[in-house]
């Protein structure tokens, strides 16, 4: 019964030990409200790139203003390389520029970054899932 009891210990120190599933290239589907509760994004496959992801500004706190940027993509990329989506750009809609961009599902969380060169050098936005978009304002686009 000794040899049972470690066994038992053992298997349970294993498990507790064993890291957390690897996030996988559909983890980052879904809406995503950014930090500032004044977005959210749907990120889904892109419907003109075979592979890609794409992220979409689905709705803003401005809508319907003129500044709005409703229905403006703002994240394409290619590849899934491990945990993290590459190979493309972020947008931002701000000043229209677009830098090299990676988009990864951290313990429930996005992390968009983007950065210019070395992804070191970048700056990340983490994002937390939403079930449905805020009821007002709506965008029209």
């Amino acid at each position: 019964m000794k040899v049972l009891a470690i066994s038992r210990a053992a298997l349970v120190a294993a498990l507790a030990a064993a890291p957390a599933l690897a996030a996988g290239p559909d983890d980052a589907k879904g809406l995503w409200m950014t930090p500032e509760k004044d977005g959210v994004m749907r990120f889904e496959s892109c419907p003109d790139k075979a592979g890609a992801l794409c992220g979409t500004l689905v709705w803003e706190d401005d809508a319907g203003t003129p500044g709005d940027h409703c229905g403006v993509r703002i994240v394409e990329l290619t590849r899934f390389d491990g945990e993290t989506w590459r190979d493309g750009w972020v947008l931002d809609p701000r000043s229209n520029t677009k830098y090299s961009g990676a988009v990864g599902v951290v313990d429930g969380v996005l992390q968009l970054r983007g950065f210019l060169g070395l992804e070191l050098l970048g700056q990340t936005e983490e994002m937390t899932r939403v079930k449905a978009l805020p009821p007002k304002p709506v965008c029209k686009r």
